[in-house]
């Protein structure tokens, strides 16, 4: 009978020197093969485990999959909590129709979502509709904006969902607001540097954010979401000695100054892509050209393995061989099945 997979504890183990083993093991049909799974994973796991929610039960999986080491030892591992992500969603679809509708709720579309976040007036509508041309609401009273409105932004062969959302304050943060920013792929955070008042919006959007556990000033936590700060209207008189003053107080804090009217939006563009941490793979055909049109989105650092499992649950099973073109030392060239893709990778599985 074939022996089933699962993981098992190396404490206690023995090198033939009497030396302990401190790593954890996946034992699968009889041999001990190492997972080497990182802190960040462990610290994932842990997250889980205190998870009450749906929503906080798949943020920590995905958390977990996306730090996991991808190599042989850890198929198993890997294809034990998508399972689990998938039930997950299913539960979630369940309750939503039983719970009713949820206006804070925004499905992701595109490669990526990233959720603008900000006091009132900083200028999110406005930068939402620049880069997206959606007709969001402009005004220059605060509160314009009550409910999330998305947009589509076009970056070379995909499209990024951004998000704008109701304005929040020291004392008043809309009921639900704060979901939508964990669920996010990234965080958009938004000042206006033209503003006296923009030092207090940056306190109180880095505090906000920081003591909920939405984003990590240090980069330490591998739960956080990565987030980049926008100050907005630098093309405004006080701007840049207002931009000079928040980098002097918050060192921390890296600021990035753009302008609507007078900025490069393509540098936005991809500065918004890389903060996503994704990769685009095309895939081929044998004997047929590549597909470029549609590329497969993965978390950087998937692997040829990760890239079957997108395309069908079964593929890693029936998987043969595969070539790269692109990353890999000369076209065509025949890889392993942990083999590391990177961004415009043309890649053809043989099943």
């Amino acid at each position: 009978m074939k022996q089933k997979s699962r993981c098992v504890s190396a404490e206690g183990i023995s090198t033939a020197k009497g030396e302990k083993v401190c790593k954890e093991y996946l034992f699968r049909e009889g041999d001990l093969m190492p997972a080497n799974l990182t802190p960040q994973y462990y610290a994932a796991e842990e997250k889980y485990r205190r998870a009450r929610t749906v929503e906080e039960k798949t943020e920590a999986l995905q958390e977990m999959l996306s730090v996991m080491p991808k190599h042989k030892g850890t198929e198993k591992l890997q294809a034990d909590i998508k399972k689990r992500l998938s039930q997950l969603r299913e539960e979630g679809q369940k309750k939503k129709q039983k719970g009713g509708f949820n206006p804070f709720h925004v499905e992701k579309q595109g490669a990526g979502q990233a959720v603008l976040a900000g006091c009132p007036n900083t200028g999110k509508s406005a930068l939402v509709a620049a880069l997206t041309r959606a007709k969001v609401k402009v005004a220059d009273f605060p509160f314009t904006t009550t409910l999330p409105a998305t947009g589509m932004m076009p970056y070379e062969d995909i499209l990024v969902q951004l998000v704008d959302t109701p304005p929040f304050t020291k004392d008043v943060v809309p009921p639900g607001l704060t979901g939508t920013f964990r669920n996010a792929d990234a965080l958009l955070i938004v000042i206006d540097l033209g503003a006296g008042e923009c030092l207090d919006q940056l306190e109180t959007a880095v505090t906000l954010l920081s003591e909920r556990g939405i984003v990590d000033l240090s980069g330490e936590s591998p739960v956080a979401v990565p987030f980049l700060v926008l100050g907005l209207k630098s093309d405004l008189p006080d701007a840049a000695s207002n931009l000079k003053i928040m980098r002097e107080l918050y060192p921390e804090v890296d600021i990035t100054p753009f302008s609507a009217q007078e900025g490069n939006p393509d540098r936005l563009r991809r500065m918004i892509f890389e903060l996503l941490d994704v990769i685009r793979v095309y895939g081929k055909s044998p004997g047929k050209p590549a597909e470029m049109e549609r590329p497969f989105i993965l978390k950087r650092g998937s692997t040829v393995v990760d890239l079957a499992y997108q395309i069908h649950r079964d593929f890693p099973n029936k998987l043969k061989s595969s070539l790269v073109w692109g990353s890999s030392r000369f076209d065509g060239q025949a890889v392993s099945r942990d083999y590391v893709l990177h961004d415009k990778d043309i890649v053809e599985l043989v099943v």
